[in-house]
């Protein structure tokens, strides 16, 4: 075990359960009851979780454009975070033209240009919070900012080219000759190879779909190979994991899943979507008929924790979404709503400001991913994946 593991479940020892907040006891004591049978839908959730993240903006610690990663009912708001500001970016982007709220456009253009002002020269991004050290370039953290520097470009023009480009040639030139990203790993985890860098390909591929004759697409695809050599004929991942690789969080078993299917819709290679379909099968035999899924999962893909990720299931939810606009399998759809509205009834739609449209680490609020804590990257995550089936109902399917 890891010394940063061991610091963390130290860490989350000391959160004694009579000292907390009212609010977190509050929240704790409603989340033992289970969560309430009320379901808002798809487009009432979304819209509040949008509105979260521009609260995430307005309240980050130090007002510089970029979201907070957290709000936690023990410690408040945290300062910005890069990484998952920069894939914050293309879903306020997407919300603004559907709902053609220029608004959200302003805030989506503050959060580019504050990513563009801290990119180092050579083209990386640091991982970890804003304030956090060390501050060095990490290749997941810059993969994600890539996303939202490709939707940039997509929607405001050339202003985010340059800083586009430099970030994935950064990407691409640190790539291992047989696929792996190891250069450049984040300071915030624990060490090793890491399957789920198939989200770092992702990116790749955004900016391939810009600037399609620089080599993005071909490195990010290399990447994707090398991931599915970590794959088991059950379809689980090796090496795939922040901390406990022998059960990873559903977080990082949706970030290795989507990029494996982003991989397949740049290239059309027929093995990737076999290989995303071997997991996602494997998957639909997890989900209990409730829309619960088990936070961690081991090699056998047996529940390893009593909590649920919020966010990894509605990461698994959008991975099944896309797989069912490929295949046509309808257990696909029917497993990534059950997902889907598990989700949704754990989110505020009235109350404290601060937590409205906010989704929680883990349910309950005290499980040991993000406790008592809610995440942006669940908020853009549960958007996503609401949209998405909103948009599946509105084509009749």
């Amino acid at each position: 075990m890891g010394f940063k593991l061991i610091a963390t479940q130290i860490k989350e020892r000391l959160i004694d359960e009579p000292k907390l907040p009212a609010a977190a006891r509050r929240q704790l004591e409603l989340d033992r009851a289970g969560l309430p049978e009320f379901d808002a839908g798809p487009e009432a959730v979304a819209a509040a979780n949008i509105q979260w993240l521009l609260r995430s903006q307005e309240c980050s610690k130090f007002h510089d454009g970029g979201s907070a990663r957290d709000f936690s009912l023990v410690h408040g708001w945290a300062s910005s975070y890069p990484e998952t500001s920069g894939y914050i970016v293309p879903t306020l982007i997407a919300y603004a033209d559907r709902t053609s709220d220029p608004v959200l456009l302003d805030k989506a253009r503050a959060m580019l240009d504050w990513l563009v002002s801290i990119q180092f020269p050579e083209g990386g991004f640091q991982g970890g919070k804003i304030d956090g050290m060390p501050r060095v370039p990490v290749t997941f953290n810059t993969g994600q900012i890539l996303m939202g520097l490709a939707a940039g470009v997509r929607r405001f023009g050339d202003a985010y080219l340059e800083p586009m480009n430099r970030a994935a040639a950064w990407l691409r030139d640190s790539l291992d000759a047989d696929g792996c990203w190891r250069k450049h790993p984040t300071p915030f985890a624990a060490p090793g190879e890491k399957a789920y860098e198939t989200h770092v390909a992702w990116g790749l591929f955004e900016a391939a779909r810009v600037n399609p004759d620089a080599g993005f697409g071909e490195a990010g695809l290399k990447q994707v190979r090398w991931a599915l050599t970590k794959q088991a004929a059950n379809g689980w991942f090796a090496s795939n994991c922040l901390e406990e690789p022998d059960r990873p969080l559903t977080h990082t078993i949706g970030y290795v899943l989507r990029g494996v299917i982003e991989g397949y819709r740049l290239s059309g290679e027929a093995d990737l979507l076999q290989a995303a379909e071997r997991t996602a099968d494997a998957l639909l035999g997890v989900i209990e008929k409730n829309g619960r899924i088990a936070g961690r999962l081991d090699n056998q893909w047996r529940p390893a924790v009593d909590w649920v990720c919020l966010t990894g299931s509605v990461q698994i939810a959008a991975c099944w979404f896309l797989l069912h606009a490929i295949t046509g399998k309808q257990a696909y759809v029917d497993a990534a709503r059950l997902a889907n509205r598990y989700v949704r009834r754990s989110v505020h739609l009235e109350g404290d400001s601060d937590v409205m449209g906010g989704v929680r680490g883990a349910f309950p609020v005290n499980g040991h991913y993000g406790r008592f804590e809610y995440l942006n990257w669940a908020a853009k995550f549960c958007a996503d994946a609401q949209l998405m089936e909103l948009d599946l109902a509105c084509s009749g399917r």
